[in-house]
Parts: structure tokens; sequence; C-alpha cells
């Protein structure tokens, strides 16, 4: 369980240093194999505002996460 809360503890650092983060990125970044998990975490366990956008990488939709202004 100690990943998880590491993986969360950096997607949030990341998020909070004013970055938008992609699920390809968090992979390369942190190891984190699922950021949709983390990011629920985030927003239902540690109550923070983050936004969803889906955009296009690579010829392909993918959702990119932010942080919203507190």
């Amino acid at each position: 369980m100690a990943t998880l809360q590491s993986q969360t503890a950096k997607i949030r650092a990341h998020l909070e240093s004013g970055k938008k983060i992609t699920a390809l990125e968090a992979l390369s970044l942190y190891g984190c194999l699922r950021l949709s998990g983390r990011i629920y975490d985030l927003t239902h366990d540690e109550g923070l505002k983050i936004d969803s956008q889906m955009v296009k990488r690579n010829g392909k939709r993918v959702a990119e996460y932010s942080l919203l202004s507190q």
C-alpha cells in the first residue's frame, strides 16, 4: 500500500506545481499504471478539485488532468 500512497503524493505534488498529467506521463514519471485511480483518491479522499479534459496525443484522445484553482 505504501507504493500507492507514494504515487498519490507524487501526482498531487505534480498537479500542485501547476503541471498537467496524462496516464502515459504518470506511467513514465511515477510508475503509475492507473492514473484514474490516483485521481479518484485525490478528489474523493483528499478533497482536491481536479479537471479532466480530453486531448489528442499522437492521434489518440486521452484524458489530461489538471488542478483547479482552490
